[in-house]
């Protein structure tokens, strides 16, 4: 029989006691693992996307041809709408100073207004009182609006004034 040396008991090993981390090292170690996990994403997008190509015509890369249109419709009301109606016209056929139209089919803002009425006397009116209102808050000496028409130079003010009467139309709800 062999004999033995006595088992002798060996001290426990030392057991760390946890150390409690404060929130700058707590968030240093989640933005470590956080770092991780994305560039894992990123790498598996890569692996799962290698196989897609993609071809690219002319006709999807070429620009689209612009083409001028009008503005949407954006009144409800019925005045306005005409007073917004009419800008386009003017805008479209072309502003004329002196006189309701001219031999190129250009307008004055009064014909834009009873052409986009249609008929509709009355309604046409109720747009031009507006039309005279929106004018007569800048140019107080206007007294009707062919003679401001005619006392403007360039065709820039008859439409931002049907532009100024539709929004008074619809400010006020007619």
């Amino acid at each position: 029989m062999t004999t033995h040396a006595p088992l002798t008991a060996s001290p426990p090993p030392d057991i760390a006691t946890p150390v409690e981390l404060d929130l700058d090292a707590r968030m240093a170690l989640t933005l470590a693992e956080m770092d991780e996990r994305c560039r894992l994403a990123i790498l598996a997008i890569d692996i799962n996307s290698a196989h897609i190509t993609i071809e690219t015509s002319p006709e999807i890369t070429a620009p689209l041809p612009l083409t001028p249109t009008t503005a949407p419709k954006p009144y409800a009301t019925p005045i306005a709408d005409l007073l917004h109606r009419a800008r386009n016209r003017l805008l479209a056929d072309g502003w004329c100073r002196d006189a309701v139209f001219d031999d190129d089919g250009a307008i004055c803002p009064i014909r834009a207004i009873r052409l986009e009425a249609a008929g509709n006397r009355r309604r046409a009116d109720d747009a031009c009182v507006l039309l005279l209102e929106a004018i007569q808050s800048d140019f107080r000496d206007a007294e009707t609006i062919p003679s401001w028409n005619a006392a403007q130079t360039e065709a820039g003010p008859a439409p931002l004034y049907l532009d100024r009467a539709a929004q008074l139309a619809h400010a006020r709800n007619i």
